[in-house]
C-alpha cells in the first residue's frame, strides 16, 4: 500500500524528488503496525488528529465535526512558524497587487512632486551601480596567477554575466531620466523600469543574471556586495571564504571545485561527491583557504536553526524564520558508502521560490546535516532546507 499509493498511484504525478521523498514521510507515518494495534492511533502532535475507533459511517460523520476548521501546521507535522511564512506570502501579494492598482491609476500623469522623487531615485540607483569590469585586464591579472584553471574559467563567466547586467542598469537608468526630460522616446521597457522603480520592485529584465526575491533597495545593495566578492578576488588573491550566494551560477562553481580536486589527484570526477564539515570559526580567525574544497559562508537554514554548541539541527525559536548556518567546507571525497543515520539530506536552493523556474531551477545542491535529537522524518516534515539568499 505504502507503495502504491507514495510511488505509483499518487506518487508517480508528483515530479519532484524531494516533494516524493515527503510523500513517503507521510505515508510511513499513516500506514505502519502501530496504526492497526494502537488505540486512537495518533496522525500528528495535534490530540484532535487520530485515527477514530471503528464505527458505523455516522461515528466517523461525527468525529470529522470534531476536526477544527483551520488546521494548525502542527497537523502536518510543520513548526508554528509556517503558519507566519504563509500569512507573510499572502500578505505580500495582496500588497503587490494594491500597489500595482495605484500606480497603474496615475497613467494621466505623475504630480511635480512625484516626478521629483522618480528623478531622486533613479539619480541615486545609476551612481550605486557599479563600474564594469575591464575583461582585458582582468584576463592579463589572471593569467600571472597560480589560480586552478577551472576556477578562473568561473571567474570569466562570473564576470562577463555581471558586466551585461551592469552595462543594461546604467543605460536603462539613465535613458529613464532623460525620457522623463522629454530628451528621448520612453519604449514599454524603459516604462516598465519606471513603474517597477516607483513600486520599488526589481524590472524582470533585471533579473536575466540570477534570480532574487528582494525588493528594489534590498537588490541594489546585495548586487554591490556580489560585485566586491569579485573586485577583491581579482584585485588580490582568490577568497579564502566564498560568499555562494554572489555567484549567478553556484553550481558551476562547486563543479569547477571538484574538477580541481580530480584533475590534482589524477581520478575521474564521476567518482567524487560531496562531504559538509561545519566550521564553528568566523570569518576572520581563518589564516588560509583549504587544501582541498572550498569554505561558504553566507547560507540560512529555513524551517529550523543551527546549533553551534552541538553541531546538529535544532528547533528553531517562535517567530524566528530564518537561521544563519555556520561556514560549511564543501569538502569532494571519492565516493563511498555513507552512513545515513541520523543524518538529514537537506536540499540547498538558491532562493526562497523553491521550485524556481523551468529555465532556471532553484535546487543546487544537497547536503548532509546531523539531525540531532530528532529523527530525518522530523526534518523532512518540517521542509527544512539551505537557502543562497532571502527575500528582503
Amino acid at each position: 500500500m505504502r507503495y502504491l499509493i507514495a510511488e505509483a498511484n499518487y506518487g508517480g504525478r508528483v515530479t519532484d524528488d524531494w516533494d516524493r521523498r515527503l510523500v513517503n514521510t507521510y505515508i510511513a507515518q499513516f500506514f505502519c503496525p502501530e496504526a492497526l494495534t494502537v488505540n486512537n492511533y495518533p496522525l500528528s502532535s495535534a490530540p484532535e488528529y487520530f485515527l477514530p475507533p471503528d464505527g458505523n459511517l455516522q461515528s466517523y460523520k461525527e468525529y470529522v465535526l470534531t476536526l477544527p476548521m483551520s488546521d494548525p501546521p502542527t497537523a502536518f507535522g510543520q513548526h508554528s512558524n509556517a503558519d507566519i511564512s504563509s500569512q507573510t506570502q499572502d500578505s505580500y501579494e495582496m500588497l503587490a497587487t494594491v500597489t500595482g492598482i495605484v500606480s497603474g491609476g496615475s497613467s494621466d500623469g505623475a504630480s511635480e512632486e512625484a516626478e521629483a522623487r522618480l528623478m531622486n531615485l533613479l539619480s541615486g540607483l545609476y551612481d550605486q551601480v557599479p563600474e564594469t569590469f575591464n575583461m582585458r585586464e582582468v584576463h592579463s591579472t589572471m593569467s600571472a596567477r597560480s589560480d586552478p584553471d577551472p576556477l578562473k574559467t568561473v571567474l570569466f563567466q562570473e564576470l562577463d554575466r555581471y558586466n551585461q547586467l551592469l552595462k543594461l542598469l546604467k543605460k536603462q537608468l539613465k535613458a529613464v531620466q532623460l525620457g522623463m526630460k522629454g530628451l528621448v522616446v520612453i519604449t514599454p521597457d524603459l516604462l516598465v523600469v519606471s513603474q517597477s522603480c516607483q513600486t520599488g520592485s526589481v524590472p524582470d529584465k533585471w533579473s536575466f543574471a540570477y534570480p532574487s526575491c528582494k525588493p528594489l533597495g534590498s537588490w541594489m545593495r546585495d548586487l554591490i556586495l556580489r560585485v566586491v566578492q569579485f573586485q577583491e578576488w581579482v584585485g588580490a588573491h582568490i577568497p579564502k571564504v566564498y560568499w555562494l550566494s554572489g555567484f549567478t551560477y553556484p553550481t558551476g562553481f562547486l563543479t569547477a571545485i571538484l574538477q580541481t580536486t580530480a584533475r590534482s589527484e589524477g581520478i575521474a570526477i564521476d567518482t567524487l561527491s560531496w562531504e559538509f564539515p561545519i566550521i564553528n570559526m568566523k570569518e576572520d580567525a581563518i589564516e588560509a583557504a583549504p587544501t582541498k574544497g572550498a569554505l561558504v559562508k553566507g547560507m540560512f537554514l529555513e524551517g529550523a536553526t543551527w546549533d553551534y554548541e552541538h553541531g546538529c539541527l535544532l528547533e528553531p525559536n517562535p517567530m524566528e524564520l530564518f537561521g544563519a548556518m555556520p561556514i560549511i567546507h564543501f569538502k569532494p571525497s571519492e565516493f563511498k558508502k555513507k552512513s545515513t543515520k541520523g543524518i538529514y539530506n537537506c536540499p540547498a536552493y538558491m532562493y526562497p521560490i523553491r521550485t524556481g523556474t523551468r529555465e532556471r531551477p532553484s535546487f543546487m545542491v544537497a547536503a548532509d546535516l546531523k539531525s540531532g535529537a530528532q529523527d530525518t522524518e522530523f526534518w523532512t516534515k518540517r521542509g527544512v532546507a539551505m537557502l543562497l539568499s532571502l527575500a528582503n
